[in-house]
């Protein structure tokens, strides 16, 4: 089949972690991509995953409404992947995370467009303390409004080779004597692979019946914060001390963070610490999109390797 006579996917922070996953999936099903982002160059390194033209970077801002409905138009399947843990400018929040799904919702709607997927998180909430959680929340409340067919796939902390999750701690162990444990370490995690993540966006497309549903995605085992932080230490074969760290003193550490670049923790992050990160009980998930969800111990050993003490070869045993 000629390129031109492909069906056309959009995907909205297609260069990101989870969103390269799923550009990579929709060019194998032979869509042809639109990714929109903000640096079409830094996004070329997308293009290898799919034929010649078949993958195209577009300079795209979400917070205004004719660049989105210019990405939309034409296309069959609108995927949204925006998001920030931080904020910076005019990247904030309210902009991306509440604004922006319903005026892509909007757009996809005028264009005909049939199936929209959005990535969100699980804690999204409009009661919660946390900015972050509630324009999540306000976010998928504009986006069903505008497309009330649309699916939301609300992942854990989702681990891969490029994640900013793991590979930080195990970084921060390589060259600190202590790792910290906010809040004593005992929130709960359900890590899900990102490879689970896109797959369960490309089956929110195919089935009929995910249609306006919202699924909390989790691995098959749930962690504390403290048992991961062991699981970072074993497998890098280091030894290191966990300092739990009161709520009120990582608040103080947190705004100094927050006057770096990419800061480490934010005063919101540490809201978001205060609660659990876990499938709720009821919530559709992974099982009912007929995915399998893979494990931390099956998948991140194989990344960590290049932090282990004396190399990837080395023994984990610290």
């Amino acid at each position: 089949m000629a390129l031109e006579e492909r069906k056309v996917a959009a995907v909205f922070g297609g260069s990101g972690f989870v969103g390269r996953y799923i550009v990579k999936r929709l060019a194998g099903r032979g869509y042809i991509v639109r990714v929109g982002v903000r640096d079409p160059e830094r996004a070329n390194v997308l293009k290898p995953m799919g034929a010649l033209g078949q993958i195209v970077p577009i300079a795209t801002n979400v917070r205004d409404e004719a660049s989105v409905s210019a990405l939309v138009a034409g296309a069959e399947v609108v995927v949204n992947c925006v998001g920030i843990l931080y904020e910076t400018g005019s990247q904030t929040f309210q902009a991306l995370h509440a604004e922006a799904p319903g005026r892509i919702g909007r757009a996809a709607a005028a264009a005909g467009t049939a199936r929209v997927v959005h990535i969100s998180a699980i804690g999204a909430d409009p009661a919660s303390p946390s900015l972050y959680a509630r324009t999540k929340a306000e976010g998928e409340a504009a986006l069903h409004a505008a497309f009330p067919k649309a699916v939301v796939l609300r992942p854990s902390i989702v681990f891969g080779p490029e994640d900013d999750f793991f590979n930080q701690f195990a970084a921060l162990a390589r060259i600190l004597p202590a790792l910290p444990l906010f809040g004593g370490g005992g929130t709960r995690f359900q890590p899900v692979y990102v490879g689970d993540v896109a797959d369960a966006a490309m089956a929110a497309l195919d089935r009929t019946d995910a249609a306006g549903r919202t699924y909390e995605l989790g691995g098959p085992k749930i962690y504390t914060f403290r048992e991961i932080l062991e699981f970072i230490l074993k497998t890098t074969g280091r030894r290191r001390l966990l300092l739990s760290i009161p709520y009120a003193v990582g608040a103080i550490q947190a705004r100094l963070f927050e006057l770096l670049p990419k800061p480490l923790l934010t005063r919101d992050q540490l809201l978001l610490l205060q609660r659990d990160n876990v499938v709720a009980p009821g919530s559709p998930t992974l099982a009912d999109l007929g995915i399998t969800p893979k494990a931390v111990e099956a998948i991140v050993p194989t990344y960590l390797a290049r932090f282990r003490r004396g190399g990837p070869r080395a023994p984990t045993e610290a």
